[in-house]
């Protein structure tokens, strides 16, 4: 099932095909379990903001390590969780629910970056939230194939 605004994000060049991109998926679940420490860390030292910020980012790599891992790339944040609904959530693999725990951290960053609001109970949520959906995009792109 395809979302009509996921296609046109396809039609504006906002998600595109890219060749090398599984290629670079490996990679780029890295750099989301490195976001991910480092948001663990943040919030151990009662640093909500960046832990945050950090648990945003550790998602938006997961994430985009899984449209990677499809062959595609983003250009948009938003476009990006629109992917993750027609290409994961679509055929069962991914979770709806993770699918809204990164929209609700691109607010949450969006708060904590533009207008300094955070709090101990949603940079906490946020980085249980992360390490779910990093541990997800790291069994579907180590899956081996049926």
């Amino acid at each position: 099932m395809k979302l009509l605004e996921f296609d046109d994000c396809v039609k504006k060049g906002k998600i595109i095909r890219f060749p090398s991109a599984k290629k670079m998926a490996p990679k780029e679940l890295d750099v989301a379990q490195e976001d991910l420490v480092t948001a663990q860390q943040s919030l151990k030292q009662k640093n909500y903001k960046w832990a945050t910020v950090q648990a945003y980012y550790a998602m938006f790599h997961a994430a985009r390590t899984l449209l990677y891992h499809k062959g595609y790339r983003e250009k948009s944040h938003y476009c990006l969780i629109l992917a993750m609904k027609a290409f994961y959530v679509s055929e069962g693999i991914l979770e709806m629910s993770l699918v809204e725990s990164l929209q609700m951290a691109k607010s949450l960053r969006e708060g904590a970056d533009y207008d300094n609001t955070f709090d101990s109970d949603s940079a906490e949520a946020l980085v249980a939230q992360a390490k779910e959906f990093v541990d997800v995009a790291e069994k579907v792109i180590f899956e081996k194939k049926k």
